[in-house]
């Protein structure tokens, strides 16, 4: 017997009992169905069994770790429904490609055109399997059996991946009869998979799962049209270049050929940018291009790099930031906590801003403020514009494609562009990366560098970032003229340098600490690449330099700064990236 304490009580359960059975009895007292449990702060999952005394707690759908759990489970019961109904097809890979929206992109690349009939048998095995409840059995397989084992099913994908794994074994998990490897933990069984639905969507699948916020409720599908373009086109650069996974990665790492892959990837973003500015000048009415993105998608590194193209036109581009416009700290609204909202467009002084543009729009000349982070004041220092026939204003900020943000501006003198970064690596073919994952990173090692703050600090305020992101920007990307994609193929191995040790920096008993250790092992997948092999304007070169600027050191994170209630600001705020 071993005695179990949850919430301060101790009892006594059989040794070998699964959690998922004391989970049971306990699920009444949660809104949202438990995924997982944490037995002396370790994380398991619920098919683990009980074999030692200790305190026991559990997480539910609503914690980012069990609705991660939720989707790797949905996924692995949706691919083996297509194997299931397209037995007789000669499929060559099922590949989980990226997320639009609550959905998952899932292509079968195989020798005929999926249909709306195939789709439909599809769902309804899944359902069956759903129904049937069948169990999701885990077994740890030395790593030579676990190759051969799927070089066997022709998952060639995970044999590369295997190739550069350091330990001696391998975690599989069974379905049916169904074998697959995944990044993270799964639930017991697939009964536990209550709300999902599968839909045709262009030459593919869509897995549509609830958000971690309402993980009981699928939210009804808006196609992107203009995001799923961008994503299917990086997807495609990954396959016309032949690193559509990070093994792939590793094997032009070791070949030798990285340097051109390097250099490859560098010219064609150059070409896209160039591209977007002969679009500005071919519009020739365009006096404000508008810039707006997620945290760490690469805005200021892209108005940079866009300018100088702007120039070879005889354009003179002038960078304005929206964050110059934030109200004096005494009127930034707050959130349901009582911490200042600065992710919200009432931080900014629409009003004004609109005033100014509107100004210069007429040719006036206008002083022009700054924002004092440290004092959270507006400042006028003398920075005067007024705009020429040749003039364009370059302006950055997380809300520049909302319609209220320059609403007093005509439609035809703006040109909006959405930046993210937008991996379109994968781990193997049925194991995404995030595109959240690539750019916490960044930020994580943009903010230990440039602005003293810790891995740690990155991390406990990423949530709120990303309810921002979700609420201001997200919304409106659809409305740009154009989207870049600021995602390098291969700048994950070239920031597992930088983020390793920061990562390594937390400790244990922290709550940072789960999500630092599930990065970790993520990194662990990716040989490194030295930063000085990496030409210089790219993104991921940028972030290791030693740049600290006073704008953002101002406001910073880490222990340069200790004042107070404005030094929040830039945790809470994504406008700087």
């Amino acid at each position: 017997m071993a005695n179990i304490t949850i919430d301060g009580v101790t009892k006594e359960y059989p040794d070998g009992l699964k959690y998922e059975v004391i989970a049971s009895e306990y699920q009444q007292q949660y809104d949202n169905m438990i995924a997982l449990v944490l037995e002396n702060g370790k994380i398991r999952e619920l098919i683990k069994p009980v074999h030692k005394d200790c305190t026991l707690s559990f997480l539910t759908l609503k914690d980012v770790i069990g609705h991660k759990t939720y989707v790797r489970t949905a996924i692995m019961t949706l691919i083996k429904s297509v194997y299931d109904v397209l037995e007789d097809k000669e499929i060559t890979k099922v590949n989980v490609e990226f997320a639009i929206g609550q959905g998952y992109y899932i292509n079968i690349r195989m020798d005929e055109k999926l249909t709306l009939e195939m789709v439909e048998k599809i769902r309804q095995r899944m359902k069956e399997l759903v129904d049937a409840d069948r169990p999701i059995i885990k077994r740890s397989y030395p790593i030579d059996d676990a190759v051969e084992m799927f070089r066997k099913y022709k998952m060639f994908d995970k044999v590369n991946l295997f190739r550069y794994r350091r330990g001696s074994s391998v975690n599989i998990y069974c379905l049916d009869g169904y074998y697959d490897y995944y990044y993270g933990y799964m639930l017991p069984s697939t009964g536990y998979l209550k709300y999902y639905d599968v839909m045709q969507y262009e030459e593919g699948l869509l897995l549509l799962i609830p958000g971690a916020t309402e993980p009981d409720k699928i939210d009804f599908f808006e196609p992107r049209e203009k995001l799923f373009h961008e994503l299917k086109t990086a997807t495609q650069w990954g396959e016309s270049i032949e690193i559509e996974t990070v093994g792939d990665l590793n094997n032009a790492i070791c070949s030798g050929d990285v340097n051109d892959m390097i250099l490859m990837q560098e010219a064609q973003q150059e070409r896209r940018i160039g591209e977007i500015a002969q679009e500005i000048v071919r519009r020739g009415d365009v006096k404000f291009v508008l810039i707006a993105g997620p945290s760490s998608s690469g805005k200021t590194t892209f108005s940079h790099r866009l300018s100088v193209q702007l120039r070879t036109y005889g354009l003179v581009p002038h960078p304005i930031g929206l964050d110059d416009y934030f109200v004096n700290r005494d009127k930034t609204p707050r959130d349901e906590n009582g911490d200042y909202n600065f992710e919200c467009l009432e931080a900014i002084d629409v009003a004004q801003f609109n005033e100014d543009m509107q100004r210069l729009l007429k040719g006036e000349r206008v002083e022009l403020p700054s924002f004092n982070f440290k004092t959270g004041l507006r400042e006028y220092k003398g920075n005067f514009k007024q705009l020429g026939p040749e003039d364009v204003l370059v302006i950055e900020g997380i809300h520049g494609l909302n319609p209220k943000t320059t609403a007093e501006l005509p439609d035809d003198s703006k040109f909006k562009i959405y930046i993210s970064a937008l991996t379109s690596l994968n781990i193997d073919e049925h194991n995404r990366i995030p595109t959240t994952d690539g750019r916490l990173i960044r930020r994580m090692v943009r903010d230990a560098r440039t602005r003293g703050a810790s891995a740690k600090r990155t991390i406990e305020m990423w949530p709120s970032v990303r309810r921002g992101e979700e609420a201001y920007i997200f919304p409106f990307q659809e409305s740009a003229d154009v989207m870049f994609n600021s995602v390098l193929i291969y700048e994950l191995a070239v920031l597992k340098q930088y983020a390793e040790p920061l990562l390594f920096s937390i400790q244990k008993g922290e709550p940072e600490y789960y999500e630092a250790k599930r990065l970790l092992k993520f990194l662990e997948y990716f040989l490194g690449i030295d930063s000085e092999n990496v030409p210089n304007n790219p993104t991921c070169r940028e972030l290791p330099k030693k740049c600290v600027n006073d704008r953002y050191s101002a406001h910073s994170d880490g222990p340069r700064f200790q004042g107070g209630e404005a030094g929040k600001s830039r945790s809470h705020g994504s406008s700087l990236s």
